[in-house]
């Protein structure tokens, strides 16, 4: 037959297994402690929560290595946007009706609304790297297409 186990049996053994695993797996876990209390150093605590990445922004240095752009440059990279489609009411490039009565007000008046703004225009069309001088060369430009 086969032989009954007591509960009184099976309770001494389950004991005598968790003792020896207590003993196994303690050891183990208290060498863990250490090294971590070895490593707690605000120095290495520091460059173990460093982010992945770092993001920052900074200023576009200006291409004034390049030298001084000509006209159609600039109409090309900055005035082109608006005056080109006739974007917030900007006249057209090419438009003579409604560049006649602006080019009648004489080119300093052009260089001077080019220069500090007007309307919905900003100063020097939103690019204010840019010299004067290339700001006139882009409304002689600009004028040169609407004549």
């Amino acid at each position: 037959m086969a032989e009954q186990h007591s509960s009184k049996g099976i309770m001494v053994a389950t004991i005598i297994v968790a003792i020896v695993l207590t003993a196994v797996v303690v050891p183990f876990s208290m060498k863990a402690e250490k090294s971590a209390a070895d490593a707690s150093s605000a120095d290495q605590a520091d460059s173990r929560i460093q982010p992945v990445a770092r993001f920052e922004l900074a200023k576009a240095t200006p291409a004034a290595a390049a030298g001084p752009k000509d006209g159609a440059t600039v109409y090309n990279s900055v005035c082109g946007a608006c005056h080109g489609t006739g974007v917030a009411g900007a006249p057209k490039a090419g438009d003579k009706a409604a560049w006649a009565p602006r080019i009648a007000q004489g080119n300093d008046t052009l260089y001077k609304n080019a220069i500090a703004g007007k309307n919905a225009m900003p100063p020097k069309g939103g690019a204010p790297d840019l010299s004067d001088d290339e700001i006139k060369g882009a409304v002689n430009h600009l004028v040169g297409l609407s004549k």
